[in-house]
This record gives structure tokens, C-alpha cells and sequence, in this order.
């Protein structure tokens, strides 16, 4: 079967999007992820995200990782979705909601092109949840602070989807190569973990490598530079609103003190079309 697709990124994190509103291609997606994501055999990519028309927010994302299961949420994909949506005509306004797998997330375009293209984007992320069993993280406790995995302590925060943020203070391939995956399969994590290493630069600049969960090392991810930016409010390391440097790029966090709602902000990139000859 013939399919297009698109490949667009989000300071690195980079994404294959199918457009089903066009398209109503009828595969197996978990499959068809975990084939066309080899970046060696294929396009290429950190995983496959579906956008889709929605009954209850202006459309909607799917995603799954490289390894074809379902993921639940992206702040890095779903910048790139809005961009999509807007430079190709789905959206005529500048704020908006794309639902996801966890509930809608807001999003509003903050800076164009010189041909009207979105370039610079911010979602409204929600609040962190921060107790244990909502995490999910076989620890009663609320937040969850210092906990010893494998011989590093570190903080349980979800964003939607769960993350072990683990202050370092220089980050090795070793951390994030062997003790990652490590962490990630752990038996305290009922769904397994993304992992984030931090360097603390400043209160205000945060360095972060990440292992995600079901894909391997990311040049970013968007969940887990929110995750991050709250562990360091908690562990009185950082501001509420900081520049995360990751490998592929830099993302913007603020964790609003009055609501309580993490917005993160960060470029969105369309690279190409193709088409791709999925074989079932």
C-alpha cells in the first residue's frame, strides 16, 4: 500500500505524520510505526503520529513509538501537528485544541514566517500530576521526591505520561545509553518510564538528555522538559520558568505559579512529503 506521509520535528524530535483527514488509510498503525520509524531500513524517525478529525476539539493527534506502541502524549509532536493544521489550511485562527490520548490541549501559534507559515508554538501542557499511584510509580507518596532506582535518586512527575527526572552533575552516554533503559523497565514503574538527566546550569537554563520510553535516546522531548522544569521547582533547583537545552535544540518551560498549568513553547520544522510503499 502506498502512503503519505510527512516528516516534520520539534528541535529534533522527530516525527512521521500521516494525515487521515485526507487519507483514511485502513492498516495496522502499531505495525506500520514500528516499520516505517527504522531509521537504518525506512524514513526514519522517532515514531508515527496520526492527525485526525475529533468530535470534541478542533482535530485530533494518535501517536505510537518506534517500537509501535501507542504512546500517550507529545508536546514536541503536537507543536508540529498545529503547524501542519495551520500551514495547510485546516485552521484559518491562531489559538486552538487538538485532542489527545490524555484529554485537548490548547495550543496558539506565537511567531510566523515571513510567509505567514507557523513557526514558534505554545501548548498549554495542564498541571503535573505529582502523587504516585496517578504517576504511575509504586510509591505512596505526593510529590514524589528522591526515590533510589538503580542507584541514582531521582523525581517521579507525569505530564500524561510518566517520568523519572534525575539530577546529575555532568551527563554521561552511560547514564543515558545502559542506565536508561535500565531505569525505564524498572518493576517501580507499573508502565514503564521515560528518564531525564538534567544539568543545572543555572536556576533558569536547565541541560537535559532523555531516554524515552519505547524509543530509545531523543534529540527532545516536550513532556519531559515540562517533567524536568517541575522537579527542579521541587527540589528548589530551578525557576518556574526556564530554557531547556537539549540535543537538537532549546525548549521554553514556565510553570504558571497562579493556575498551576505548565506551557511550554518551541519551534515547530515541516523537513518533507514522501511516500512510502508499506508492505502488510
Amino acid at each position: 500500500m502506498k502512503i503519505a506521509f510527512i516528516k516534520m520535528h520539534g528541535a529534533g524530535n522527530d516525527y512521521i505524520y500521516i494525515d487521515t483527514i485526507k487519507h483514511g488509510y485502513d492498516v495496522d498503525f502499531n505495525k506500520l510505526a514500528k516499520t516505517i520509524s527504522s531509521r537504518h531500513f525506512s524514513v526514519g524517525g522517532d515514531g508515527l503520529v496520526l492527525i485526525m478529525p475529533s468530535d470534541n476539539a478542533d482535530y485530533r493527534m494518535k501517536m505510537f513509538n518506534a517500537d509501535g506502541s501507542e504512546a500517550e502524549m507529545c508536546g514536541n509532536a503536537i507543536r508540529c501537528v498545529g503547524k501542519y493544521l495551520f500551514d495547510h489550511g485546516y485552521l484559518k485562527k491562531e489559538t486552538f485544541t487538538i485532542e489527545t490520548h490524555v484529554d485537548n490541549k490548547d495550543l496558539a501559534i506565537v511567531e510566523k514566517t515571513p510567509s505567514g507559515e507557523a513557526k514558534l508554538l505554545s501548548v498549554d501542557m495542564g498541571k503535573p500530576i505529582l502523587n504516585g499511584r496517578d504517576i504511575p510509580i509504586s510509591v505512596d507518596r505526593d510529590p514524589v521526591i528522591g526515590v533510589e532506582v538503580t542507584g541514582y535518586k531521582g523525581t517521579a512527575v507525569s505530564m500524561g505520561n510518566p517520568h523519572f527526572v534525575i539530577f546529575v552533575d555532568k551527563i554521561t552516554d552511560s547514564q543515558v545509553l545502559i542506565d536508561g533503559p535500565e531505569i525505564e523497565k524498572h518493576p517501580i514503574f507499573p508502565n514503564k518510564t521515560n528518564v531525564e538527566f538534567i544539568e543545572v546550569l543555572d536556576r533558569r537554563t536547565l541541560k537535559m538528555r532523555v531516554w524515552e520510553r519505547g524509543t530509545g535516546e531523543t534529540l527532545a522531548c516536550g513532556t519531559g522538559a515540562c517533567a524536568s522544569t517541575v522537579a527542579a521547582v521541587l527540589n528548589d533547583l530551578g525557576e518556574r520558568s526556564v530554557n531547556i537545552q537539549l540535543r537538537g535544540g532549546a525548549l521554553q518551560i514556565e510553570w504558571k505559579k497562579d493556575t498551576g498549568r505548565v506551557f511550554l513553547t518551541g519551534p515547530a520544522v515541516e523537513v518533507f512529503h514522501g511516500i512510502y510503499d508499506f508492505r502488510m
